[in-house]
């Protein structure tokens, strides 16, 4: 599982020119699923997520966490984040999980990630053809993958 969480001002998801999810501050997460992702992968990088303090303190540090700001959440699928790229300039998505596999893995991911912010998330739709706008604070962007727990 690889997830690109981006520390935002305000976030939306837009499909068919509809307004789907929208937040104000909080984090953009961009998710992809391969299929050998597992429930432990699914509850790490919820706790990760909920947790990553990279929202500025009272002295303008980086020191607190999306639980600790009351921040908002929109997690968004995307495949194309397990791109390879080695051969060629056609990148290959051999790797991201099929979608009888990915949808019950995100849809878990959603409601962990709900659980530990004890909060409504915000997603997009699994498949469409999305527009996501965000503005990207700081900009602070964290790249995790649960198979790479550096």
């Amino acid at each position: 599982m690889r997830a690109v969480i981006q520390r935002v001002t305000q976030a939306s998801v837009t499909v068919n020119e509809e307004v789907i999810s929208e937040i104000g501050s909080g984090l953009l997460v961009l998710l992809g699923i391969e299929s050998e992702d597992t429930e432990e992968d699914i509850i790490w990088l919820s706790k990760k997520i909920a947790n990553l303090r990279v929202f500025n303190d009272e002295e303008g540090v980086m020191n607190q966490s999306l639980l600790q700001v009351n921040g908002d959440a929109i997690v968004v699928s995307q495949f194309t984040l397990h791109a390879a790229t080695k051969k060629g300039n056609r990148p290959s998505y051999i790797k991201a999980a099929k979608p009888d596999i990915a949808i019950p893995v995100y849809e878990k991911f959603v409601e962990r990630l709900e659980l530990d912010l004890d909060k409504k998330v915000g997603t997009g739709v699994f498949g469409a053809d999305m527009k996501v706008a965000l503005l990207n604070d700081g900009p602070v962007t964290i790249q995790i993958d649960t198979k790479n727990k550096e």
